[in-house]
C-alpha cells in the first residue's frame, strides 16, 4: 500500500496545480470582466504615471535649486563631450596628413642672411610702412 500512495502523490498534486489553476483563471475573467474594475485599474496606472511625472518634475526642480546636475544634465554634457572628441579626433587626423605630406616634399634650400650681419630686412619688418 505504501508503493500505491506514492504513485498517487505526483497524480494528486497535480491535480490540485490544475484545479487551482483554472480557479484562478475564472477568478481572473470575472474581475477583468467587470467594467467597474477595469476602469479603476486604469484610472490607477494613469493617476499613478501622472503622479510620476510631477514626482520627476519636482526632482529637477530641487535639483537645481541645490545646483546639482540631473541625469539629463549629464546625458547632454556627454553628448557634448563625445562631439568634441570627434571633432578633435577629425582634427588630429587633418594634421597627421599635413605633416606626412610635408615630410614626403623635399625642402627648398634656405637662403643665406645678408652679410651686414643682421637679418633680411623683410623679416625685421623695415620697409612695411
Amino acid at each position: 500500500m505504501a508503493a500505491k500512495t506514492s504513485r498517487d502523490e505526483p497524480g494528486l498534486l497535480q491535480w490540485i496545480y490544475e484545479r487551482g489553476e483554472q480557479t484562478a483563471e475564472q477568478l481572473l475573467e470575472e474581475v477583468f470582466g467587470n467594467r467597474k474594475v477595469t476602469d479603476g485599474v486604469a484610472k490607477t496606472i494613469r493617476r499613478a504615471a501622472q503622479t510620476k511625472g510631477r514626482l520627476d518634475r519636482n526632482m529637477q526642480t530641487l535639483l537645481a535649486l541645490l545646483n546639482v546636475p540631473s541625469r539629463a544634465d549629464y546625458n547632454k554634457l556627454l553628448t557634448k563631450i563625445e562631439a568634441l572628441q570627434g571633432s578633435l579626433i577629425n582634427l588630429n587626423m587633418k594634421l597627421d596628413r599635413l605633416l606626412a605630406a610635408s615630410a614626403s616634399r623635399p625642402k627648398p634650400p634656405r637662403k643665406r642672411a645678408a652679410a651686414g650681419g643682421g637679418p633680411p630686412a623683410a623679416a625685421s619688418g623695415a620697409g612695411d610702412e
